[in-house]
């Protein structure tokens, strides 16, 4: 089958990507697809499994949260020195390793809950539906890969 007839078809160029480079706004927008996908499957979670679901599991989610947010309050030109903000760069870094520090513990405390409120007390007799324990290790997952995208997606010159 030939293509030629296709030669001729103008397509107009998408009015939202003709200025150059849109690494920010992709970087935004994948990040808060993420964002949203993780907490919308915890949200499936609680209402597909509401009796073997604790309301106590959502503090990871929560942590994770918090965590996206110190991540990416701090600029890049802080950590590299070349700009003071309230903390200096010593103090940046450190608000950095905590908010990595608690984005991590959420991702462990989501893998502990799963394994061990799920996956080992699932018995032939008594079956258990590990769906809530997957989606809570999903929503952090997706929580901290939006943070990192987010942090590490964006650039902060403002001439580009």
């Amino acid at each position: 089958m030939s293509w030629a007839c296709l030669e001729n078809l103008n397509i107009p160029p998408c009015v939202w990507f003709q200025n150059g480079e849109n690494r920010n706004a992709i970087a935004s927008i994948v990040a808060g697809i993420l964002f949203f996908t993780g907490w919308w499957l915890i949200i499936d979670v609680q209402v597909t499994c509401s009796d073997s679901f604790k309301g106590a599991y959502h503090l990871c989610g929560v942590f994770g949260t918090l965590s996206l947010f110190m991540v990416n309050t701090v600029s890049n030109a802080v950590i590299r020195g070349e700009t003071n903000g309230r903390l200096g760069p010593g103090g940046a870094r450190v608000w950095l390793f905590i908010g990595f520090v608690m984005g991590f513990a959420a991702i462990i405390a989501a893998c502990w809950i799963l394994f061990a409120d799920f996956v080992t007390k699932s018995t032939a007799k008594q079956p258990v539906s590990q769906w809530a324990g997957s989606g809570l290790f999903l929503q952090n997952c997706f929580i901290f890969i939006a943070s990192l995208v987010y942090k590490f997606g964006r650039v902060e010159d403002n001439f580009i």
